[in-house]
């Protein structure tokens, strides 16, 4: 048979969720008013998957004939996807209540995407690997021109599609000539058998044009022109979904494709390492010069790739380490930020300048703390997470004899501290005697509700970055049990 009774036990996270996201379709197409049903059912649904993946954690092994990985290293990015999604829900219905498209199709749609973010993270073959990158894909294409009224929000959709689908056309190219040289799409296969595959040109082309592929998702330099605009464009609330969940999705699948299966060559290691910086410099060095913040955010997040990057050109088990504990706890950071900017945010797109952040400690002191905290430990201070997490992966660098790519992150680092640091002076320091018109220090400027649920969000990814900043080694150690 191609599955028995244990392959649906071992895989039940992803089965449940799959299923699970149709039954709310049904549920939308069906009550006159589903958007709210939906929303509370999607992080019901959320909560049990999570639950399932805690359970099938340290059932390490694979299921459905070798075709997915389960338990341990799939469990913990399925841990990291259904914390992403959950956080973006909370963090929805207010914001979309606000812009007046609060409709149940897109919690839906967040649930489609998820199962393709797991199915990536469990992928033992490219073909299944590929089903849930455009699974992901697809659904994050709806959700970046959700607000269909906005003419950024579509093109911000139209931008992501068309290059989308142009990067999917590189990574399948890749597929293909990886399966020609080796004769299969197995990764248990292809691994097993590299020492005698390793010497095929058709290999390594393949390989590189996966990482081609695989560096578009994950926004790695000279792949990254997508990120600003459509993270300006989408809903923030998809912005610092697809920047958490997309990301770590897939950097889950360059672990899985060159730690599980392709060994890269000291050659290939040095491509991935002159990526990671260029991407680390690049992200750094624009987003100095932003004034909006989720552009802000978007080219930082884009030097955070490069930061996470170093873990995979380390090829070690210190970096493999890295990345995980990185893409947790970047996770937390990421949506706290974007989650903080859709708070504040107005339906008129007000209150998106850096500046019009002046005063807003003295308007709003807790929304002011939460985000001084996550912009703190995104420039990596300790003793938040960000710190330990860059931590970890340039350790990684120099055990690998890759320092100059340690110090290159270091210096990125230096320069990210400005910008970051420059959020938090306009909330404290900014002299109110003369704000600028329109910012919350501004006369007459009005009060920004926060609802319970956002505040719910926050507090949770607030606690949670704190949290590992204050017990790295037991996430650490966690980890170093998945491989």
């Amino acid at each position: 048979m191609f599955f028995n009774y244990n392959d649906l036990i071992a895989a039940s996270p992803i089965i449940f969720l799959s299923v699970y996201s149709l039954l709310l379709l049904v549920v939308d197409a069906t009550l006159k008013k589903p958007a709210n049903v939906v929303y509370w059912l999607t992080l019901l649904g959320l909560v049990v998957t999570g639950a399932l993946t805690v359970n099938t954690y340290f059932a390490s092994g694979d299921a459905f004939n070798g075709m997915v990985f389960t338990g341990r290293f799939p469990a913990f990015f399925e841990v990291v996807f259904v914390l992403s999604a959950g956080l973006s829900v909370l963090l929805s219905k207010p914001y979309l209540e606000k812009e007046e498209v609060h409709y149940g199709e897109y919690y839906s749609l967040v649930v489609f995407a998820t199962v393709g973010m797991m199915l990536m993270a469990s992928a033992r073959d490219l073909m299944v690997l590929f089903l849930g990158l455009e699974l992901m894909s697809i659904s994050l294409y709806v959700l970046a021109g959700f607000v269909r009224r906005d003419t950024k929000s579509n093109e911000a959709s139209l931008k992501y599609f068309l290059l989308g689908a142009f990067a999917t056309g590189f990574f399948l190219y890749g597929i293909s000539l990886v399966y020609g040289a080796s004769g299969t799409t197995n990764l248990a296969v292809i691994f097993g058998e590299f020492a005698s595959i390793q010497g095929d040109p058709l290999l390594w082309i393949g390989a590189a044009l996966i990482l081609v592929g695989l560096s578009f998702k994950i926004s790695a330099v000279p792949f990254h022109m997508w990120v600003p605009d459509v993270y300006e464009g989408s809903p923030t609330t998809i912005s610092g979904f697809m920047s958490t969940g997309g990301k770590a999705a897939g950097f889950a699948a360059l672990v899985i494709v060159f730690s599980y299966s392709i060994r890269p060559t000291w050659q290939f290691q040095l491509v991935i390492a002159y990526l990671a910086a260029f991407t680390m410099v690049l992200g750094n060095l624009i987003a100095l010069v932003q004034q909006n913040i989720k552009r802000m955010l978007a080219y930082s997040s884009i030097a955070h790739a490069g930061y996470a990057l170093v873990g995979i050109a380390s090829a070690n088990s210190l970096g493999r380490t890295g990345v995980l504990y990185y893409m947790l706890a970047y996770t937390f950071m990421q949506i706290g930020a974007f989650g903080v900017v859709s708070v504040l945010e107005s339906k008129e797109g007000k209150y998106l300048k850096i500046s019009d952040y002046e005063g807003l400690a003295y308007r709003h002191p807790f929304i002011a703390a939460l985000m001084a905290l996550f912009m703190f430990s995104l420039a990596g201070l300790p003793p938040f997470a960000g710190f330990f997490g860059k931590y970890y992966l340039f350790a990684s660098a120099v055990t690998a004899n890759l320092t100059w790519l340690a110090i290159v992150g270091v210096l990125a680092s230096v320069v990210s501290v400005y910008f970051y640091i420059n959020v938090v002076v306009n909330m404290y320091f900014k002299d109110l005697s003369r704000p600028q018109s329109g910012s919350f220090g501004a006369e007459g400027s009005t009060a920004v509700p926060i609802s319970k649920l956002g505040a719910t969000a926050l507090i949770i990814a607030a606690a949670a970055v704190i949290g590992l900043g204050l017990v790295p080694g037991y996430i650490v150690a966690l980890t170093e049990k998945l491989f």
